[in-house]
């Protein structure tokens, strides 16, 4: 679909605003003498991305003209753009924004507030459902995550493929569905990044239910909700979840499961201590 005006004069304006900020030394450019201009002059935006000086000028000036995505990509590399920056020059550009650069998001803060939730089972997860980094309850919660491949690490996979977990829930149906539900309200805020659409069509490939389930398109949000489970040697888990972003921007947040009654909260508690010699946390290099 093409670009509006308004869109197009917003693009031109923000390419401007981004050159009027950097200087000749900021990108190993000399200074020169006589500069009448603030910040670098088109031509040298035009030589450092590669790009036509009369392409670059129509573009700057709000032009009907179409920008490929490796020329904005060449364009916000020569403006030394930050991903945020660049993701909103690509939603001007009206392109799919491109997946970000492979960066942790869990610090030294977000463990120890995994340690400060034990004997509750916590873990930082993505709006993906990878598990990041999680305490040692929910290492054993339904299973032993540190056991699994770190790429098998993500509870929509575990939760459609792996026995072991889908022998934990007591409602199975229930639990596939909501975080089938849940995937599709993070898809539409994805849906044109290429790492979501493999992730999705990789499982749609290894769970058939998951796959039909896609097709129903339904949708659910983040709202806390209980979890029924059966585990192999403490036994019946009456809990809540709840969730907390960490950092919308990187999609990394906190979940835990606190007990709902005091028998619950007893089973956590052997949970917790079930193997002292084991590390408090664990976390995805």
């Amino acid at each position: 679909m093409p670009r509006s005006d308004e869109t197009r004069a917003a693009f031109a304006a923000f390419l401007r605003s981004r050159r009027a900020r950097l200087s000749p030394a900021d990108v190993g450019l000399p200074e020169g003498v006589r500069r009448r201009v603030v910040g670098l002059r088109r031509e040298e935006v035009a030589q450092l991305a590669g790009v036509g000086l009369t392409w670059y000028t129509w573009l700057e000036q709000g032009r009907p003209i179409a920008a490929s995505a490796q020329v904005v990509s060449a364009i916000a590399r020569a403006l030394r753009l930050s991903d945020d920056e660049r993701d909103h020059l690509f939603a001007l550009a009206d392109l799919p924004v491109p997946d970000r650069d492979s960066r942790p998001c869990v610090g030294a803060a977000h463990l120890d507030l995994l340690e400060k939730l034990l004997p509750y089972p916590a873990a930082v997860q993505t709006a993906r459902f990878d598990i990041r980094a999680y305490n040692r309850s929910y290492r054993h919660l339904f299973g032993d995550l540190d056991q699994m491949p770190a790429e098998r690490r993500n509870c929509a996979v575990l939760l459609f493929t792996d026995t072991e977990w889908q022998r934990a829930h007591v409602d199975l149906d229930h639990a596939q569905r909501r975080i089938a539900a849940r995937l599709r309200a993070a898809f539409g805020r994805h849906h044109d990044e290429p790492a979501w659409q493999r992730f999705i069509a990789e499982l749609e490939e290894l769970s058939p239910r998951f796959a039909e389930l896609w097709r129903l398109g339904d949708v659910g949000g983040e709202r806390a909700a209980t979890k029924h489970l059966v585990h192999a040697r403490v036994g019946e888990l009456n809990l809540e979840m709840s969730s907390l972003w960490l950092d919308d921007a990187l999609g990394s947040r906190v979940v835990w499961f606190s007990p709902r009654d005091a028998a619950t909260a007893d089973r956590l508690e052997r949970l917790a201590a079930e193997r002292p010699d084991e590390a408090l946390i664990s976390a995805v290099a």
